[in-house]
């Protein structure tokens, strides 16, 4: 019998597309213009590619999934603001790649007032951006200014028969991220769907993880489910680490085997429509905690709901930070791992021995997702419609001044977490993170 479909949400509608052009381009000032890249085709070997994913940006404006588009928005230019470059229609290159959108097509598909296909682009570019007064583009992009300089220069040699090259160039990248930092409902429910594939998955390895099998066999477990379920594939580097493994924050090695009396920690997001899913959950390979790994999977876990249960619109990313940090070690004093006052322990940093990241970072089209962390200076307060993570972790080395029952034990519990009018909603509650529960689960198979 095969496994169950779940039913998918509705891809971003055209308007929504419009309207977040639109709202690029009012936040612009008077003259200026927007010349955006999509992303290229990367070689992985020889003559084969990575699979190609369009840049978050682009796709973030456009919804085009095609390699080596640009974007120009043009404010106020009758013939149409929004002018997309695309790849040629090739009967003989699209034998091999496959059909391409072509430029007539996109204007009716993905709603931009005009369309090119890129053998025009060289000819049209200056043409296009002849007047502006500053361009906007990815500073960042070493090809894309080098571009721009190229149109700049062309025009400036034009300038006796009345061209006027850009007089300056400024960085997109901050106006875009501010916009993506806000979910609209048809994202929300993007990232719900990921989140919801993720949490299938994080139970599917549940319930046949056991002593003997590898990480990477949960990882394929995790992938399946992903794909299975129309998800791109993984939003990022799955991480299977089983014993000390799961000590090292971004191991993706993934080729241990899985001992008994040990924990194995999973960082794994399916990627859904552009947007992530991230969910990390640690559980015994044989199905039962120990009583030592128990009392420190607690200390981790009552950290992480009591953060989860702050987040609400007014408040801060810090000060979700500092009250994990707070019961992290707390937690770390009750179970002997430090010693003294909790402020004490605080104020000397001796936590981070234990605790080395930060417990939360923004999710969406980019599994770190985009937009300032501070917003004029000081840390931002959440509003509706962020999403966020929310994942303390406790990290014990292999060291002699640790109990030998607690040594190279690395937990981490993650959720994703959508900021509300009321507070917020918790995206990945369908798969379990108390003890009692987990073991519950694997105790069925």
């Amino acid at each position: 019998m095969l496994p169950e479909t779940l039913p998918r949400p509705p891809a971003i509608a055209l308007d929504e597309y419009r309207a977040r052009r639109r709202a690029l381009m009012d936040a612009l000032p008077a003259g200026s213009a927007v010349m955006l890249p999509a992303a290229s085709l990367v070689t992985r070997s020889n003559d084969s590619d990575y699979p190609f994913r369009q840049n978050s940006d682009f796709h973030y404006l456009t919804g085009f999934p095609e390699p080596d588009a640009l974007l120009l928005l043009l404010p106020g230019r009758e013939a149409g603001e929004s002018v997309l470059f695309c790849p040629d229609k090739d009967p003989l290159l699209e034998a091999w790649t496959g059909i391409r959108i072509g430029a007539e097509a996109a204007v009716a598909r993905y709603g931009v007032d005009q369309a090119f296909a890129n053998a025009e682009r060289d000819g049209r570019l200056s043409e296009l951006l002849d007047g502006r007064q500053a361009l906007y583009l990815p500073l960042d992009d070493a090809a894309a200014v080098a571009s721009a300089e190229g149109i700049r220069l062309m025009l400036k040699a034009r300038a006796r028969q009345g061209a006027r090259p850009p007089e300056a160039f400024a960085d997109v990248a901050p106006l875009i991220h501010e916009q993506r930092l806000i979910k609209s409902e048809a994202e929300l429910a993007l990232m719900r769907h990921a989140a919801r594939i993720s949490a299938q998955a994080h139970v599917r390895a549940m319930r046949v993880a056991r002593p003997g099998l590898h990480e990477y066999q949960l990882q394929a477990e995790l992938e399946h489910e992903f794909r299975w379920q129309g998800g791109s594939g993984p939003a990022y580097g799955t991480i299977v680490g089983g014993g000390a493994n799961a000590c090292v924050l971004h191991y993706v090695e993934n080729a241990a085997r899985l001992e008994a009396d040990t924990l194995v920690l999973i960082d794994a997001g399916a990627e859904f429509d552009g947007y992530a899913g991230d969910i990390t959950r640690t559980f015994p390979v044989s199905g039962r905690f120990s009583e030592a790994q128990r009392a420190l999977y607690d200390v981790v876990l009552t950290a992480q709901e009591r953060a989860v249960a702050a987040v609400r619109p007014g408040v801060t990313l810090s000060e979700i930070h500092q009250g994990v940090v707070r019961d992290l070690t707390h937690g770390l004093i009750e179970l002997g791992l430090l010693a003294g006052e909790v402020e004490a322990r605080i104020d000397d940093a001796s936590y981070k021995r234990f605790y080395l990241h930060s417990t939360s970072h923004w999710l969406g089209l980019d599994v770190h997702d985009v937009g300032g962390y501070r917003h004029d200076g000081t840390p931002r307060q959440l509003v509706p419609g962020m999403v966020l993570t929310v994942e303390p972790g406790l990290y014990i080395p292999d060291d002699d001044d640790i109990p030998a029952d607690l040594r190279g034990t690395g937990i981490r519990i993650e959720d994703d977490v959508a900021v509300t009018v009321e507070g917020h909603e918790v995206l990945t509650a369908a798969v379990p993170k108390r003890a009692d529960e987990i073991e519950a689960l694997m105790a069925k198979e």
